[in-house]
């Protein structure tokens, strides 16, 4: 099927055209519906149907569709894409009870927690072939992920060519296919989500880069691990902190400047996506199991800590015990719980964007002290 004036607008993110690029699009776009009638898809219901509105209470599973405006850094997907239209669908899924995932023209389909770097595809501009073999893929990966499809309600925000590429698909897998927004104009779908989707409840982003930036609430490794699990066995957020003469060592491994304060911060009992498994991982056994456990294989921080301690010491191996004793007298941990584990990867990922510690390295921008780090970890597996 050609690509619609609509569907251009939608990819590019709307939010990059003129009031009168918008005129002369959408002209056209009436025009050639004048022209070319639409084809239907027979069996799914859509705007025209006065069920559609209400469909959202049904679906058993909501698709939406990528944008163009994209971060420049790698982020989780729901996080990855910017325009206007993005974030009206996003706040309108994570109102629903049923799972979401997006529609990549260049990864298929994704589930929101998946972490992925700016790319540059656009559907419609692919051969036929492609669109078949991404139409095939993104359903039995949907399949995959989320069970057999059949007796299904899928709810698709898409433009034309996705929900073209995917809907033949899904029906024979005997799914019913939902279309809330179809023959609906540009404007019309934005509005549509004004009236269909109370704003998402945002997380306390910056409440809690409060917490983990002030240092009154650190407590030392001793006196973390003395004051006991209460409280701590839940999942959270936490930063850890390093004192002058801590920091002068680090810097020192590196052979590159890093300051005392807050250097590494990150997560323990998110929801693992997309295939949604729960984490048993709390505050506590992070902390006190992983990262003061004298095992560099089971923690990311204490592994970063041990390569930098050890190539300072022209040592090829990590000392455990060296390095907890170490940790113990220079470091300071700050503490967050978080109740909610289906939505802390998305918390972690908003909170690392503001705080950038420079000894995180997944997801982050490159910088000299990663690009160090990066080679002085790769002989410690």
């Amino acid at each position: 099927m050609p690509t619609t004036a609509i569907d251009q607008l939608i990819e590019d993110g709307i939010e990059s055209a003129t009031p009168d690029h918008m005129t002369a699009v959408l002209r056209g776009e009436r025009d050639a519906t004048r022209a070319v009638p639409r084809r239907a898809h027979s069996g799914c219901r859509g705007a025209g149907d006065p069920h559609a509105l209400r469909s959202s209470s049904v679906a058993d599973l909501l698709l939406v569709t990528c944008v163009k405006a994209k971060r420049s850094a790698p982020a989780a997907a729901k996080d990855l894409y910017t325009s206007p239209l993005f974030t009206k669908q996003r706040a309108y899924a994570e109102r629903q009870p049923a799972p979401w995932f997006i529609l990549s023209a260049e990864h298929g389909l994704i589930a929101p927690d998946e972490w992925l770097a700016p790319y540059e595809r656009y559907l419609p501009d692919t051969p036929r072939s492609y669109r078949a073999a991404w139409g095939s893929w993104v359903v039995e990966r949907l399949a995959l992920l989320a069970g057999p499809l059949a007796g299904k309600t899928i709810e698709v925000h898409a433009g034309s060519t996705y929900v073209d590429a995917i809907h033949d698909l899904l029906q024979a897998k005997g799914a019913t296919v939902v279309l809330p927004l179809a023959g609906l104009g540009v404007g019309q779908r934005l509005s549509w989500y004004g009236v269909s989707s109370p704003p998402a409840p945002i997380a306390p982003e910056a409440e809690f880069v409060q917490r983990l930036t002030d240092p009154t609430g650190a407590v030392s490794p001793a006196a973390f691990l003395a004051q006991g699990s209460e409280g701590l066995k839940v999942p959270g957020l936490y930063s850890w902190w390093v004192d002058d003469d801590g920091a002068a060592e680090l810097s020192a491994g590196l052979g590159l400047p890093v300051a005392a304060g807050l250097i590494y911060a990150g997560l323990a009992g998110a929801t693992r996506w997309p295939s949604g498994r729960r984490s048993t991982n709390t505050l506590w056994s992070r902390i006190a199991g992983m990262h003061l456990g004298n095992r560099h294989e089971f923690s990311t921080f204490r592994r970063t800590l041990g390569a930098i301690l050890a190539h300072a010491a022209d040592s090829s191996e990590i000392d455990e015990a060296a390095l907890t004793d170490w940790m113990s007298k220079h470091l300071v941990v700050v503490t967050a719980p978080y109740p909610d584990p289906d939505d802390l990867g998305r918390l972690e990922a908003q909170v690392l964007d503001t705080l950038d510690p420079p000894l995180n390295l997944r997801g982050r921008p490159t910088s000299p002290v990663r690009t160090r780090l990066t080679e002085l970890r790769r002989p410690h597996r």
